[in-house]
């Protein structure tokens, strides 16, 4: 088993989770977070520090797709150890739905 990142974090941005990672293993994307699936250690610390419950357990059903999408962007963006702020319009994005349309491939800025 391993944690993964969902839509609910998508714009919303929060870094809650970062802060008691003791492995380090989220990476920053433009505007969403991912855990690297093969460096988390399923402690399972950074679920309930998500405001939005945007960490999920892998055997949750339906979460296949979030999986390989952690696991390919976690490939790619840059590790993130220090909690940053929210955008500022985070509040706005939280509770919506299907925010897989707003996911940007792009990088974010990492440590």
């Amino acid at each position: 088993m391993t944690y993964i990142v969902n839509d609910s974090c998508i714009r919303c941005k929060y870094m809650d989770c970062v802060s008691v990672c003791p492995v380090d293993c989220f990476y920053e994307g433009k505007n969403m977070l991912v855990i690297h699936p093969d460096e988390c250690i399923d402690c399972g610390v950074c679920e309930p520090e998500c405001p939005v419950e945007a960490i999920k357990p892998d055997t949750e059903p339906g979460l296949e797709d979030w999986l390989k999408l952690n696991a390919e962007y976690a490939k790619q963006w840059p590790n993130i150890t220090i909690k940053r702020d929210a955008p500022a319009d985070a509040k706005d994005w939280e509770g919506k739905l299907n925010k897989i349309t707003e996911f940007d491939p792009e990088p974010g800025e990492g440590d």
